[in-house]
């Protein structure tokens, strides 16, 4: 991950987010605005359900990028219109509302949706039709067994190895290291695909895990499990949670008066917990935040402050763009880049494309040669300092005067 991200440092400059910047910056008179018939891509995200808190994130920046590319050349000269689908956080209405999208409405595109069972879902509906399918958030990319899938953010292909030893790096260079976890995980597949993996990787460094406790997705009793986590009384606890879970369950342990030594957090809503007092130096997962080295990539800035803006406006209790809001914009770029490049709609054309060519995007430079359609992992750490979401893990991805506080 460290050569990876190394080398995306040392060539950032010169890279550029192809068809973000460099069109850019040319003056708009200079450009053809795009018209003609416009190019429909179709999907869905969890607007209502148990994901709604993190899939309006989702929506922002997919509306943000469409205005994005809309007001260049959209795709091949013509107008971008999006057609987004309400799933419910439901995978069985994802795969129904793909099948319309494709047959009822004629969609021209997809984009995949948000969390890996409706992605999952849609995928298989892509499949059946032959159709490029581009998602941000699915957390097991062993399943990812369709060709023409590809991730928009580095997980890399093995997320259950890599990122729980990035977590337990970071652990070790605590002043006092824990010896000692309770894992705590909804049964969503990829949160439990993770929680798996740091079970078998906290054992292999020596971290015993006297309690592995998993729960039903969606659930909001967190009582009596909050009862055994504090019974347990590990020097660290991690969650594989979903939007908002991880308040709930440590106000559960608040109301018993037990504060967690420190706590991860898988995929958390990043408002509510960073704005909670019970989230203060907690820990998560993430790939890039609104700060340096990440503020200086190409047209970084631009799309993050065109993100607080639209934030704010509808309300959400943290404005600033982060590893969910940058899933969906990069899902755009590349399907942009995919589109333009192969200069063609047809989904196979796009996949040959992708396959071929390192795409430019705000994770930096990403490329899909690798098992199941993946490249290397880049996974960060952050932790809620003062409020805000700050990464912290490797150092060398942190912004200057931050550091993991124990």
């Amino acid at each position: 991950m460290r050569e990876r991200m190394g080398s995306w440092r040392r060539r950032h400059v010169l890279a550029g987010l192809l068809g973000s910047t460099a069109v850019l910056a040319a003056p708009a008179i200079l450009r053809a605005a795009p018209s003609g018939k416009p190019v429909r891509v179709g999907g869905t995200l969890s607007l209502t359900g148990f994901l709604a808190q993190t899939a309006v994130i989702h929506k922002i920046a997919s509306e943000i990028m469409v205005e994005d590319i809309n007001s260049r050349d959209g795709f091949l000269g013509r107008p971008v219109e999006y057609v987004l689908l309400d799933d419910q956080s439901k995978p069985d209405v994802a795969r129904s509302l793909y099948e319309k999208l494709i047959t009822v409405d004629k969609v021209d595109l997809i984009q995949g949706p948000y969390a890996t069972a409706p992605i999952l879902a849609a995928m298989g509906v892509a499949q059946r039709y032959g159709k490029v399918i581009i998602q941000s958030s699915m957390g097991i990319p062993k399943l990812q067994t369709y060709d023409m899938a590809f991730p928009a953010t580095p997980f890399g292909p093995e997320p259950d190895k890599t990122y729980p030893n990035v977590i337990l790096d970071a652990m070790a260079s605590l002043p006092t290291p824990p010896k000692s976890m309770v894992i705590l995980t909804s049964k969503f597949p990829s949160a439990q695909f993770m929680a798996q993996g740091m079970k078998v990787e906290a054992e292999k460094r020596g971290v015993k895990v006297p309690l592995y406790l998993e729960y039903e997705a969606g659930n909001r009793d967190f009582g009596a499990i909050a009862a055994r986590v504090k019974e347990a009384n590990a020097d660290f606890l991690w969650v594989g949670s979903l939007g908002l879970e991880s308040n709930q369950i440590l106000e559960a342990l608040r109301k018993l008066d037990y504060t967690p030594k420190g706590s991860f957090h898988l995929y958390p809503a990043p408002g509510p917990l960073a704005l909670s007092p019970d989230g203060n130096l907690a820990w998560s997962s993430t790939f890039l935040e609104p700060d340096e080295p990440f503020m200086s990539r190409p047209g970084v800035a631009k799309i993050a402050a065109a993100y607080k803006e639209r934030a704010t406006k509808a309300n959400l209790p943290y404005p600033l763009i982060d590893a969910q809001a940058a899933g969906m914009v990069s899902e755009w770029q590349i399907l942009e880049q995919g589109v333009n490049g192969a200069k063609s709609l047809e989904d196979k054309q796009i996949a040959a494309f992708l396959k071929k060519n390192v795409v430019n995007t705000i994770y930096g430079p990403l490329k899909f040669d690798g098992l199941y359609n993946h490249g290397a992992p880049a996974q960060l750490i952050r932790q809620v300092q003062n409020k805000e979401w700050k990464v912290v893990w490797p150092k060398e991805f942190a912004a200057p005067g931050v550091k993991l506080l124990p």
